[in-house]
């Protein structure tokens, strides 16, 4: 599939760490949430997994809460999940001196409402633990949660899904109830979720996954993410979910990219919902991994899915087309192509998908000011159309040492009701380089 094709397949090396090109401040729709804006700052002092000072005693604080770092460097989560449970909370990692917050060996559930997560890394790997032993964990998740932003955050090496928004798929007797009792108003933007570990310590076998966006779930919005060297998932969309993808680029997936799957084996008792997708803008390309002849959109299990789409594209690595539509297993489900778009999209200013790849590469994932080398590598490698699937973090030289770092807070110096320093520059960005920030954190510098 090519509708309209530009120069992404021949990004620059440079376009990496170089200036992104030049937009006017990106119109959106309002988020579903401001988290804890308005509520107290909460300073995170140690980089221990838990106990005073620490992230972990700062998301289990209760009311409105910003929080903010004093410290920089490796959060190590031996082998545990960051459970998000109260309300109304930012978290702000582009506050922490460079070289940011990582989090390494562990994950991120969010299991409430009203939640803000920014510029964080989580680098979750197999931990040291056996191929199959049972170690399955998210790099991110929602479980059940609704008005939920997620931006500009690097996710890698899970072993379970990269990012995700799950929660049960039926809870009480209607359609309304079943999307009520799950995750629902979640946006994913600016993110990159790469590396999802193949043949690791996942109990199924394989498991590099991008995004699983669980059944019934509503509202879930990708709004210029990066997926790259995944499997599958980028994202799957399972039954009666609806979900707007806007400028996103998958770079190598394997398998599958977008896909759709109502499995009738765990809707047995159910009648089938209709899916609901909105795609436009989005590029994939393929890459060594990728299977030749894989389809941009590709259709399982017993489902409907009602699609809009509008300047995809799809091309393998040699830039030729790939097709649009295609289908997985013995499947009776059909594609109910729409004359307009099935979601909300006033408000968005739309790239060409011709901008898409160069764009990402400048300004996703976490603090593009101040990237880790784990993500300058994979980034290298989607602009020279290197890279593959990966089994282990240890294939790609493992897990990184990070030097701590401290630097105290001053709320003088940050505007608190968008979190953006006053000054020109985050922490750890040099003088010139705020081509690196996002169109909305530019939008926000000049209206500050």
């Amino acid at each position: 599939m090519k509708l309209g094709l530009g120069s992404g397949t021949a990004v620059a090396l440079a376009a990496v760490l170089a200036v992104a090109p030049t937009l006017s401040a990106r119109a959106e729709p309002a988020d579903p949430t401001q988290g804890g804006k308005g509520g107290r700052i909460i300073r995170v002092t140690t980089l221990a997994k838990d106990g005073p000072g620490s992230l972990a005693e700062a998301l289990a604080a209760k009311g409105k809460r910003i929080v903010v770092f004093e410290v920089g460097g490796a959060i190590d989560l031996d082998r545990s999940v960051l459970n998000i449970a109260e309300p109304f909370l930012t978290i702000a990692g582009q506050t922490a001196p460079s070289p940011g917050i990582t989090l390494l060996r562990g994950g991120i559930d969010v299991r409430t409402h009203d939640v803000k997560i920014s510029h964080l890394r989580v680098l979750t790997g197999d931990a040291g633990q056996a191929k199959r032993s049972g170690w399955e964990a998210d790099a991110f998740s929602t479980v059940s949660a609704h008005d939920v932003v997620i931006e500009n955050n690097t996710f890698m090496w899970a072993v379970d899904e990269n990012m995700s928004a799950s929660g049960p798929r039926f809870t009480g007797e209607t359609v309304d109830e079943w999307r009520k009792g799950t995750s629902r108003n979640i946006t994913f933007r600016l993110n990159f979720a790469a590396e999802g570990l193949a043949d690791s310590s996942h109990p199924k076998g394989e498991h590099s996954k991008g995004s699983l966006v669980h059944d019934n779930t509503s509202g879930i919005v990708f709004d210029r993410n990066i997926w790259a060297h995944n499997v599958e998932r980028s994202p799957l969309v399972k039954g009666g979910a609806q979900v707007l993808m806007v400028n996103n680029f998958i770079y190598d997936p394997q398998h599958r990219a977008v896909h759709y799957n109502l499995m009738d084996l765990e809707w047995a008792g159910h009648a089938p919902v209709t899916g609901e997708l909105t795609a436009i803008g989005n590029v994939m390309r393929g890459g060594n991994s990728t299977d030749c002849g894989l389809p941009f959109l590709m259709l399982g299990g017993v489902g409907d899915l009602a699609y809009y789409g509008r300047d995809n594209v799809a091309v393998d690595r040699h830039g030729d087309p790939l097709p649009a539509f295609g289908r997985y297993g013995d499947t009776t489900a059909k594609l109910i192509e729409a004359a307009k778009p099935l979601a909300d999209v006033a408000g968005y200013a739309i790239m060409p998908s011709s901008q898409v790849e160069t764009t990402l590469l400048a300004t996703a994932g976490a603090r593009p000011w101040d990237r880790g080398a784990e993500e300058v590598r994979v980034l290298f490698y989607i602009a020279e159309g290197r890279g593959e699937v990966i089994d282990s973090q240890d294939e790609v030289g493992g897990y990184p040492t990070i030097p701590a770092t401290r630097a105290p807070f001053r709320e003088k110096d940050w505007n608190l009701a968008t979190m953006t320093p006053k000054s020109a520059l985050y922490p750890g960005q040099k003088e010139g380089a705020q081509e690196h920030l996002s169109p909305r954190d530019r939008a926000m510098r000049k209206s500050n």
